[in-house]
């Protein structure tokens, strides 16, 4: 069944933003969040009165009250939800990448920008990106950095899942700094960022490694 979300009219070109540090969301990724400040308490309600959509982009600056934002980021609707003890545990299932346009000036507790999606038609299009991924040097990297780390895996599900999903998934929780989040979320296609995400990947395992240099005295 083709998805509403196909086309870029569908989406609205003013949405609200959750400025998460080290955070992305792309296409058909399934992101978690727990969220408990009262701003975005009320982003979540006021979601749910409209088409349950929320925008997830990276602050310039962390640290700031009200920081600068990334031109690039994702939005997702909210596809699961459960109120636990004032908090509400939701999922973001990614539709698309947008470019912020503008801020508005608004009276809600929570940041809103007017986007645009027409760079990203094709994070709505049902494209087969496989061919376009070295399927296996993305595979042999995820197997060293997963032995050198000493993380347990189900292979056989990495192996089975479709390029597409295996890199935007591995995209969103790879342990990287805010800029290599986004030049992994702003990459042109799939096989790009599938390259991107390799070569941090072959990057940490030499950081990893044992230094051959001896230490000058």
């Amino acid at each position: 069944m083709e998805s509403k979300w196909r086309g870029a009219r569908a989406l609205p070109e003013l949405i609200p933003v959750f400025p998460l540090a080290r955070v992305i969301l792309l296409p058909h990724g399934q992101l978690p969040l727990n969220v408990f400040e009262p701003r975005y308490l009320a982003m979540v309600d006021d979601a749910f009165r409209a088409q349950r959509l929320i925008g997830i982009v990276q602050p310039l600056i962390e640290e700031a009250a009200k920081p600068d934002l990334y031109k690039i980021g994702g939005i997702g609707r909210i596809t699961s939800f459960a109120d636990v003890e004032n908090r509400y545990h939701i999922t973001l299932t990614g539709i698309s990448r947008f470019e912020v346009l503008r801020e508005l000036p608004v009276t809600t507790p929570y940041r809103q920008v007017q986007v645009s999606y027409e760079g990203f038609t094709s994070d709505r299009s049902f494209e087969d990106h496989e061919s376009s991924i070295d399927r296996p040097a993305l595979l042999k990297a995820l197997r060293r950095y997963f032995s050198v780390n000493k993380i347990d895996s189900d292979w056989e599900s990495i192996e089975r899942a479709p390029g597409e999903a295996l890199v935007n998934s591995l995209s969103m929780i790879a342990p990287v700094e805010p800029a290599e989040k986004q030049a992994l979320l702003e990459a042109p296609t799939v096989g790009e960022r599938a390259r991107i995400l390799i070569a941090l990947i072959e990057l940490s395992l030499a950081d990893a490694a044992p230094s051959s240099n001896h230490k000058l005295n």
